[in-house]
């Protein structure tokens, strides 16, 4: 029996149509003659997703009772005695209530499959258990309910369904997902713009992954080697020498000429772990690739060639970039270098060489230093060991003469030279092999105390003994050399390891400073960090140390290790190596990243308790709002009432109290509101649709929110003015809200004055209230607000972040008597240009 086949839609979050999508395609299947069912649908209320299942066989659901509750599940033995050819279960990564065959919904889907039956199904990224993690760190929410991999890989189709956060939102608003109990807190939660653009990203990039694998696996099952160029895929070659960063920017050059291509580096690392390679320059071109939007990779291999070519078939690399070598003739004609065998063996990636200040010929030709490899010390101990040694042996062996032949004593000079070699390396080693072959002809081939030589086979001798000194001498010190260096490297990594098993087990600063002291011997050792002050001279504080009288500043210690512009780690003690300096930089760049670490858990952790400062305000604002709003409705509905009440006509001081009071009682309802449509401004829970819109329609609206006292304004408008990008709700209630506050602080005979002008792109509006003119007439103005008041004012905020929502700016002027409110916002002029100035 042939298993059937998995269909998945996948959505970044709920409410993105999923099941709606799911029952489209049973429907589109039914119409073509398939045999469909539902085997489980959760609409969870929504009435489009219910009417769409309209018209499709359901198969019941099996009732199951737990802990004295009573669950549905789908009817497993049910969908199977029906054997349909397309089944519909919804919610693949589910949990099924105990006492189930299974307990999860996709082993339920894994019998249906193997079964023969086809099935549809529904997931959401979050329930992807490699994802799980990282969906806890953006949302704050542990998803319970969660998928293997493996099971959604093995689909035969994954159709990802996709919603803009903002559309999903204003779904939310719409009461199309959740109830509206649910919608403010899901809103301010797990909903907010930032998380579902997060987890849309996640599912691309999770989508895309099982693309490539598909791909990849594809041309593995018809084993096809040769690279297919889907995308352009730039590999940079790095040896860890200084032409790195050349290389870098020459192939993020080329990547970014290809939209859509990938940039990757790679170093080979040989198998012995012994490599001359500067850590610290490679962490500098790793740091550069990443900056430039590339990935860093390191690998292991014996041969350098073989391993990057099957690095870049694994990868479907369509080109390699590499540096000119840096080897003279002589080295590539023994040879051939890294280039010219990547060309050779590379098939149909392409490959470029590029030129680089260090490559062969673009300098002046230079002696190699003595000293290379060994250490200059190393190198004049051999030396010196060398203008003692052989004197002596030779003494010896002139003593010994009537015992020895000729190779007898070559042998003796032989073991000497090694014995040079293995200290001071191949240049110690040759200079040693010639003053031995030397000294073998003086004083043992004849004639005596001579440097001629008489016979053919002693000239042969001579000869083949220096180049078997320097030979030998030279595999000597080599191996001398990566025994040393192994030894270092192992030391370094021990140390290296034991530092970031520390950092990782969570130790304090302190504990990691004296586990550095002791690593290194020192006597004392401090990380120190600059004063963010300026100041004549830079004032350090001592954030962790160990040890006897530890540095208090770096000009103070023997040793100083940088880690940035404010960090550095100062040591008392010996002298340090350059090897040992150079770990010691490491251990310094551990501790700087314990240190910004720790700096960021403390941040995280006042930015954590601001933000549950923030959500409980923001809580008992909407609490407050929602049990306020109903007494102060009954409060105006029963003045309004009060005089029909009265058996006499209230006086005129009775009427005046009540108006007052209900203009009272009016305004603490509209600051309720205020306050709600501020928190869920905040909350991003207020849909916005921006629109160009006619200013002299909102303004209509405005005036009539504001009741008779908005007819009152006086408005000064250009007789022609362009739309404005606004949501046209949002801008109403704007100057709804600056026109009231406007009304209250002006004198009745003097109403506030609307204007508006265009400026460049931009719409400005201007609100003043009435006192200008009163004050220039009368010599007692009238009292006003404090104008602190009035710009701290809820009104005033309020309008402030309606217009920041909508791409404007709000500012409020003290011109002398007058206090107004000024509102620019984007202008969109007919025909797509923006008007000159007008002013009404």
């Amino acid at each position: 029996m042939a298993r059937g086949r998995l269909r998945i839609y996948l959505g970044a979050a709920p409410g993105v149509g999923k099941t709606y999508a799911m029952l489209a395609e049973g429907q589109r299947l039914r119409s073509l003659g398939a045999d469909v069912v539902v085997g489980f649908v959760e609409p969870h209320g929504r009435r489009p997703t219910a009417a769409m299942a309209e018209g499709l066989e359901t198969i019941p659901r099996c009732t199951l009772i737990h802990r004295g509750a009573a669950f549905t599940e789908m009817d497993l033995d049910a969908v199977l005695g029906r054997r349909p050819q397309v089944a519909l279960v919804d919610e693949l990564a589910h949990s099924n209530v105990p006492g189930t065959r299974n307990a999860k919904r996709w082993q339920d889907v894994e019998e249906l499959l193997a079964a023969g039956v086809d099935v549809v199904t529904t997931l959401n990224v979050q329930h992807l258990e490699s994802l799980n993690d990282l969906v806890r760190q953006i949302t704050g929410v542990r998803q319970c309910e969660t998928l293997p991999d493996a099971v959604a890989r093995r689909a035969e189709q994954i159709e990802l369904v996709d919603l803009p956060p903002e559309v999903l939102r204003r779904r939310m608003v719409h009461g199309d997902v959740y109830p509206p109990d649910r919608v403010e807190s899901a809103l301010t939660h797990y909903f907010r713009v930032g998380n579902l653009t997060a987890l849309r990203e996640l599912a691309l990039l999770w989508l895309a992954d099982r693309v490539e694998e598909g791909l990849q696996r594809y041309r593995a099952e018809h084993g096809i080697s040769t690279p297919w160029e889907t995308r352009e895929r730039i590999l940079v070659a790095l040896s860890g020498g200084p032409e790195g960063e050349t290389l870098v920017r020459r192939a993020a050059r080329i990547s970014a000429r290809t939209p859509g291509s990938e940039l990757l580096a790679l170093h080979v690392v040989p198998e012995d772990g012994l490599t001359p390679v500067d850590p610290g320059v490679l962490d500098t071109q790793r740091t550069l690739v990443e900056s430039l939007g590339g990935s860093y990779h390191q690998t292991t291999g014996e041969d350098v060639v073989a391993t990057l070519l099957q690095f870049a078939e694994a990868e479907n690399v369509t080109q390699i970039v590499l540096g000119a070598s840096r080897h003279g003739r002589l080295a590539s004609f023994l040879r051939a270098g890294v280039g010219a065998r990547t060309i050779k063996g590379s098939g149909p990636i392409d490959v470029h060489i590029v030129t680089h200040e260090e490559a062969a010929g673009s300098v002046a030709p230079r002696l190699p230093r003595p000293s290379r490899g060994m250490g200059p010390r190393r190198y004049w101990s051999a030396l010196a060991g060398a203008v003692m040694l052989l004197p002596v042996l030779t003494l010896l062996l002139i003593a010994l003469r009537g015992h020895l032949s000729l190779a007898s004593d070559l042998v003796i000079y032989l073991l000497a030279v090694v014995v040079v070699g293995m200290v001071g390396g191949l240049y110690a080693a040759l200079p040693a092999a010639v003053a031995a072959a030397l000294l073998a002809d003086y004083y043992f081939t004849a004639p005596v105390h001579s440097l001629a030589v008489e016979r053919a086979d002693e000239i042969t001798a001579l000869v083949v003994f220096i180049a078997t000194a320097a030979l030998v001498g030279t595999a000597a010190g080599t191996a001398a050399q990566r025994t040393r260096q192994a030894a270092r490297v192992t030391s370094e990594a021990r140390a290296l390891s034991r530092l970031a098993a520390a950092v990782m087990r969570g130790q304090d600063l302190p504990a990691l400073v004296e586990q550095i002291r002791e690593n290194f011997g020192l006597s004392a050792v401090s990380l120190l960090e600059r004063a963010p002050e300026a100041s004549p001279a830079p004032r350090w504080y001592v954030v962790a140390s160990a040890g006897e009288r530890p540095p208090e500043r770096p000009y103070e210690a023997d040793v100083e290790s940088p880690v940035d512009d404010t960090l550095t780690l100062a040591a008392r003690g010996s002298g340090l190596s350059t090897e040992d300096q150079r770990v010691l930089a490491a251990c310094a760049a551990e501790l700087g990243l314990a240190h910004a670490r720790g700096r960021i858990a403390g941040y995280r952790g006042d930015t954590d308790t601001v933000a549950g400062t923030e959500r409980t305000r923001a809580s008992l604002l909407l609490a407050a709002g929602r049990d306020l709003r109903a007494p102060l409705r009954t409060a105006e509905r029963a003045l309004l009432r009060l005089p029909g009440r009265s058996a006499d006509e209230p006086t005129p001081q009775e009427e005046q109290l009540l108006d007052t009071a209900r203009a009272a009682v009016h305004r603490a309802a509209q600051l309720v509101t205020d306050l709600d449509d501020l928190s869920r401004l905040h909350a991003g829970a207020l849909d916005l649709y921006l629109r160009p819109v006619d200013l002299d329609e909102v303004l209509g609206a405005a005036m009539d929110d504001l009741g008779p006292g908005g007819h009152s304004i006086v408005l000064r408008l250009p007789e022609q003015l362009p739309d404005v990008i606004a949501d046209a709700a949002l801008l109403t209630r704007a100057l709804t809200a600056l026109g009231a506050d406007a009304l209250r602080h002006s004198p009745p005979d003097r109403p506030p004055v609307f204007c508006a002008r265009v400026r460049g792109g931009s719409l400005v509006i201007r609100v003043e209230d009435g006192m200008r003119e009163q004050d220039t007439e009368s010599s007692t103005p009238a009292p006003r607000a404090p104008r602190t008041c009035r710009a701290d004012s809820l009104t005033l905020r309020l309008s402030r972040d309606l217009t920041e929502a909508m791409d404007g700016t709000l500012e409020t002027t003290d011109d002398g008597p007058v206090f107004s409110v000024t509102l620019t916002l984007p202008s969109c002029a007919p025909g797509g240009g923006a008007r000159s100035d007008r002013d009404g």
